[in-house]
């Protein structure tokens, strides 16, 4: 509670108090053995004292609820409230009062006043009270200015005003981490860390992904038929503790075609985090705009759609592939398969793939087998551009288990 009245000369007195929610009240425990001198006297005084829990007196834990006695801390995202209450101590009819509460912060100044009339006039031992609310959105210093303008009976007018400094720290620490998959899939990893004194009950953490995308949250699990939180039931978060949430971006199909915006695309989504510490003070953060690397692909891309998980050893099995022209000209592609130690390519090499025009994509499928057993590699496929004569080669694309057919 910070109180400030002003100076004696003037007619009115401010009052400023910050509102906060009542804590639990803390009991300090004094216990003793009972061959000590004191007896059974002190365990008999917690249970008589009325504000420790019954049965659970040794326990720092008490069941009443205290006013805050100072100003306390206020965290980024939280909702800051005021009363403001000006006080007419004298014996005379004070005319055209008008209270004005400005927020200062590094960067701007807000009018948290309720109403910009003045009051047309404030009789002896009356008030005019205001409640002010702000959700901060900055951090450091904040200044709290109230200013009160009157007029006397004799026509004079007055004019004095209050600061009330206080610092607004940072409740969350978040580091993000992403992914590109070859499936233009883009993985983010959210480390979001609690840097405050007090646990946070983390009521959400969504990611609202940009308009190029659809998202898939990827902290939960299937028991049973149900969807369940990999963090349990109760998503606390103990102070300095950190927690990671995954999420999966998939490109919308209507740009998931078009392979040279989505390569572009940097811009992911925002994460919204809110959360709720003590007796339900509610806080919300918003992150910025998170952006990605952008892959480089180079001028042709090539992906797997389909491969088999497992193969037998020496027989046949298929791969679908795909491949984009990511450059600005047509491509005159010719495909080569070079065999390796334990991949051997069926069909006919150097065949040509025809004319693919910038953005566009052919699908190929093509046949393999395996002579070493284990979990093999397959690469060996060659790209050759008649018209620039360049050639692309394509190593370790994918991994294939290969087992005994015994």
């Amino acid at each position: 509670m910070d109180v400030t009245q002003a100076k004696q000369e003037h007619l009115l007195a401010l009052k400023v108090m910050r509102l906060t929610k009542p804590t639990l009240f803390t009991n300090i425990p004094v216990t003793c053995e009972e061959r000590d001198l004191p007896g059974d006297l002190f365990n008999q005084l917690m249970k008589d004292d009325p504000s420790t829990v019954k049965g659970a007196e040794t326990l720092m834990l008490g069941e009443m609820l205290t006013l805050p006695q100072n100003f306390g801390n206020i965290f980024l995202g939280e909702t800051f409230s005021s009363y403001i209450s000006v006080h007419n101590d004298s014996q005379q009819v004070v005319k055209d009062i008008l209270v004005k509460a400005d927020l200062q912060t590094s960067s701007q100044r807000l009018n948290l006043s309720a109403s910009s009339a003045a009051v047309a006039e404030l009789k002896q031992d009356c008030c005019i009270d205001d409640v002010i609310h702000h959700e901060v959105k900055e951090i450091g210093t904040h200044i709290l200015v109230c200013a009160v303008s009157y007029t006397t009976q004799t026509g004079e007018k007055m004019y004095f005003r209050k600061f009330f400094k206080f610092q607004v720290l940072k409740p969350l620490d978040v580091k993000t981490k992403f992914y590109n998959a070859e499936t233009d899939e883009v993985f983010l990893e959210a480390q979001i860390q609690n840097i405050t004194s007090s646990p946070m009950f983390m009521e959400k953490v969504s990611l609202e992904p940009s308009i190029m995308y659809n998202v898939a949250e990827l902290n939960t699990v299937n028991h049973g038929g149900d969807s369940v939180s990999t963090f349990g039931t109760r998503t606390y978060l103990q102070p300095m503790d950190t927690r990671q949430y995954l999420y999966c971006l998939k490109p919308k199909q209507e740009f998931s075609e078009k392979v040279g915006v989505i390569k572009g695309v940097t811009v992911i989504g925002k994460l919204d985090i809110v959360w709720k510490t003590n007796l339900g003070e509610r806080g919300r953060l918003q992150t910025s705009q998170l952006q990605r690397m952008a892959p480089g692909y180079g001028d042709v891309r090539l992906s797997l759609e389909t491969i088999p998980d497992t193969v037998g050893l020496e027989e046949p099995f298929n791969i679908t592939c795909k491949i984009t022209n990511c450059s600005e000209r047509t491509m005159d592609l010719v495909l080569e398969m070079c065999n390796t130690n334990s991949i051997h390519w069926c069909g006919v090499s150097g065949r040509q793939l025809g004319k693919l025009h910038p953005t566009s994509s052919l699908y190929l499928t093509l046949t393999l087998l395996s002579s070493v057993q284990g979990l093999q590699s397959v690469s060996g496929l060659r790209l050759t551009d008649t018209f620039l004569k360049r050639t692309y080669e394509y190593d370790d694309i994918a991994q294939v288990c290969v087992v005994s057919s015994k």
